[in-house]
């Protein structure tokens, strides 16, 4: 196959785009080196910004899923990304023990490293994934039901208190 100097291919722009989705999980969760080996990124540092911050880390964080479904990742792939994000962002709500997690968790990169598998073996990593999802689901559901099995003993327990 002859090119023609400057024409570029799908497969030379797909690699310019996985190279700019490293270069953001970098620059998100892990540009700046601290003392001891550790790093931290730009979305630790945002998330400081109480209640805003982690709504703009979880907004610069959907450019690499929205990218990754670009790219053709599956559904059950782009879940669990949107997964590891919203948990990133749901416990990065919670003051000092949310910040040590966004800085440990590293969702970006989580989520690049999880679309080059996919990209890489397509099945496996989608079979992971919706295996994940699954189980996720039901801790859910369990959880769910023994919350409400409490609340329901917790009135028991007034209403027989009361009565008596």
């Amino acid at each position: 196959m002859i090119r023609m100097y400057g024409t570029a291919t799908p497969d030379d722009d797909r690699h310019r785009q996985r190279a700019g989705l490293q270069r953001l999980a970098h620059l998100l969760d892990s540009a700046i080196p601290l003392p001891g080996g550790l790093r931290i990124g730009l979305d630790g540092i945002i998330g400081l910004i109480p209640g805003l911050g982690d709504v703009v880390g979880a907004a610069l964080s959907s450019y690499i899923v929205a990218q990754a479904y670009r790219l053709g990742a599956s559904r059950s792939v782009i879940a669990h990304m949107a997964g590891n994000i919203a948990l990133d962002t749901l416990i990065g709500t919670i003051p000092f023990l949310g910040d040590l997690f966004d800085f440990a968790w590293k969702a970006n990169r989580r989520n690049v490293d999880l679309l080059e598998r996919h990209l890489a073996q397509p099945r496996q990593t989608r079979r992971q994934s919706s295996l994940l999802i699954v189980g996720v689901t039901a801790g859910g559901v369990i959880l769910l039901l023994g919350i409400v099995y409490l609340l329901v003993a917790l009135v028991h327990w007034m209403w027989t208190s009361l009565s008596s």
